[in-house]
């Protein structure tokens, strides 16, 4: 017989239960310690029949689908391949993407005052306060961020910077990473809009005895309200300056002599000044940073490129510690990259805006979960790793299911220090058990 393949092997079919995704029990595990059936099942409205699916059959299976890499909701497909994995863990239905879309639909109904999109919010609020209790820190740092989502949708709106999608606005505490509160807007919302409600919802959701004590944000948030609000509450801040007319005339009026270079061979130049608004009840200080521009415009008469940052910091802090605490704000981009790229948030499932909202609050989520997942089961060797690579190292291990004697075993293609590893963060699961709050 003449060999019609490259190489000489077979392909069968097998009816032994297999699965692709053997980690994906631990964070199973792991997500129903925390509560999140239970708290699907208190916080959101139930079926409208007793045939219908449960809440926390949709919550569940969505969660589990973006923490396995799921981009689309007809990647429920291939979640649905891993039945004998899932039936592991206690979830033997996964609702159908169709199924699915009707229910984020339903849940952010406006007309029914978007009850599954505020059950939601409480659902995140619960675990973070959760996770937030098992945090020895009592202060925190906000930083607060909007994040582009790009889709040709029938109810998107183009952004400011021209493509037609959403404007979420998150709220991130920098030392965990959670996001604590978010937001989803429409795209032609103003960058500038909501900012005090959005600070004032966030201080809301802290856990009794933490507190937001520093706080962080781009020109955006550069307006009067907000920064009275920060100092009503005595909270350090540092605010990226809208260079408007005002700014640019105290850029000006520096002068030449106190421009100074942090160290040696620096190649731009700090000074500081005091500032304040027509409205804001303090004045503040506003630490600049020159760089002289290398390839100038024909048209272009300014010598330097300016970046100022606002901020109420103490004058012990020099203008380069003031700069460099507040480009730590830039890991919040990081935690939106990680949101969009590694939870699936980078594109919606829904033509409509208030069915998107309640699959990106979902996201934010599972995006939490991990956060929890990470720092509270796993070695702190691995708090470093992205979704990503714990798809690769973790998530994504061949392994295969045997019903023996009355017990059932998950049997995983890994090395002796890996099943070790795999047995420590299932005991670490059980000890961080979700409690009450």
């Amino acid at each position: 017989m003449i060999r019609q393949t490259v190489f000489g092997f077979k392909i069968e079919k097998t009816e032994e239960e297999l699965t692709a995704h053997g980690g994906l029990a631990l964070l199973a595990e792991y997500n129903h310690g925390m509560g999140v059936r239970e708290l699907a099942v208190r916080y959101l409205p139930a079926p409208g029949s007793n045939r219908g699916y449960a809440a926390s059959a949709f919550v569940d299976s969505l969660v589990l689908l973006l923490q396995a890499g799921g981009r689309r909701l007809e990647d429920l497909r291939e979640l649905r391949r891993e039945a004998p994995l899932l039936k592991l863990v206690g979830r033997d239905l996964i609702p159908d993407s169709d199924t699915v879309g009707d229910w984020l639909r339903r849940m952010g109904d406006p007309t029914t005052g978007q009850a599954g999109l505020v059950g939601l919010g409480a659902i995140r609020d619960i675990l973070n306060h959760r996770l937030l209790r098992r945090d020895e820190r009592r202060d925190y740092t906000l930083d607060m961020d909007a994040m582009q989502v790009e889709g040709e949708k029938q109810d998107a709106h183009f952004t400011y910077q021209g493509v037609k999608g959403y404007m979420p606005m998150l709220g991130y505490l920098f030392e965990p990473g959670i996001c604590l509160h978010d937001e989803f807007r429409e795209g032609n919302e103003s960058p500038g809009a909501g900012h005090v409600a959005f600070y004032r919802q966030c201080k809301e959701r802290m856990p009794k005895g933490k507190r937001i004590a520093r706080f962080r944000a781009d020109s955006a948030s550069y307006q009067s309200d907000i920064i009275n609000e920060l100092e009503k509450d005595e909270v350090a801040w540092t605010i990226t300056a809208d260079q408007d007319s005002a700014v640019q005339k105290v850029i000006r009026d520096i002068p030449e002599d106190a421009w100074q270079r942090p160290y040696p061979g620096c190649d731009y130049e700090l000074a500081e000044t005091v500032h304040s608004m027509e409205k804001t009840k303090k004045s503040f200080r506003v630490v600049v940073k020159r760089e002289e521009r290398r390839q100038k415009n024909l048209f272009e008469r300014e010598q330097y490129f300016h970046y100022a940052v606002a901020t109420n910091l103490p004058e012990e802090k020099t203008a380069q510690d003031v700069l460099a605490w507040h480009n730590q704000r830039g890991q919040a981009e990081n935690f939106n990259k990680e949101l969009k790229i590694g939870f699936g948030q980078d594109q919606m499932p829904c033509g409509q805006t208030h069915a998107n909202a309640v699959y990106f609050r979902i996201g934010v989520i599972a995006y939490n979960l991990f956060l929890g997942f990470k720092r509270l089961a796993c070695p702190a060797a691995w708090g470093r790793h992205t979704m990503t690579t714990f798809r690769w190292k973790l998530i994504q291990i061949a392994g295969r299911i045997v019903r023996h004697a009355g017990q059932v075993i998950l049997k995983l293609v890994v090395e002796a220090d890996l099943l070790i590893l795999v047995q420590g963060i299932r005991r670490r699961c059980y000890e961080v058990s979700w409690f009450p709050v």
